[in-house]
């Protein structure tokens, strides 16, 4: 029975025209590409949130910030690094122009800067599931008409309401239909699940910018 099935939708791409068979490429094209995107995310994130609990860890633990920025190389995967290199280098200038902590306000905004360059680069490529996600079903839908209206022309070609004639095109609609959804369902799931988990390291940012600052406070602080 599998054969039968497998043998029938083989067939059903090779009897194609050159439109359906468009659709079909477009589609497996996009789902490919999508789940190349959800499979690199899905490492990234994971990745990011385990360096970055090492970090914050080894960070809690340390009373110096040059001591610790002696050390953030041990964490290279971790996007709060960046975030601490970008606030490090502030107070560094700070202190080195003022012997103290001398503008609070300036070092917020680098650590804003540092924030918002992690989270664009986690975010880097999420586009692409967003607009498969939203575009595939209406290029699945594209392959539907065009196969129903070549079961129609079938159909008046042949004279009567004949399986055998409208056949074919239905197939062509229902498969392009299916490849469209096979395409565009993974791709809305993993953008969801991908923007949950961005505004999960953004939360942990904000939090860690607050412990910069207070360390840095007290360590540099007039």
């Amino acid at each position: 029975m599998q054969e039968q099935v497998n043998s029938g939708l083989w067939h059903l791409v090779t009897s194609a025209g050159w439109f359906p068979l468009s659709i079909m490429a477009i589609l497996l094209a996009a789902s490919v590409l999508s789940w190349t995107v959800i499979f690199a995310k899905w490492r990234g994130f994971r990745e990011a949130k385990l360096h970055n609990g090492n970090f914050l860890k080894a960070f809690r633990k340390s009373s110096d910030l040059a001591v610790m920025a002696a050390a953030v190389q041990q964490f290279p995967l971790a996007p709060l690094v960046s975030l601490f290199e970008f606030g490090f280098e502030e107070v560094d200038r700070q202190v080195k122009a003022h012997g103290a902590l001398a503008n609070k306000i300036s070092l917020e905004r680098w650590l804003q800067l540092g924030s918002s360059e992690q989270l664009t680069r986690l975010e880097r490529n999420m586009n692409w599931l967003a607009t498969v996600a939203a575009v595939a079903p209406f290029v699945g839908l594209l392959g539907t008409v065009w196969g129903i209206m070549d079961a129609f022309v079938a159909l008046s070609g042949a004279g009567s309401a004949s399986l055998r004639a409208v056949g074919p095109g239905i197939a062509e609609a229902l498969f392009t239909t299916a490849l469209g959804l096979f395409a565009a369902i993974p791709a809305a799931v993993a953008y969801n699940y991908f923007s949950h988990a961005l505004r999960e390291m953004a939360t942990r940012m904000d939090d860690f910018t607050l412990e910069f600052l207070n360390l840095a406070e007290r360590s540099y602080g007039d």
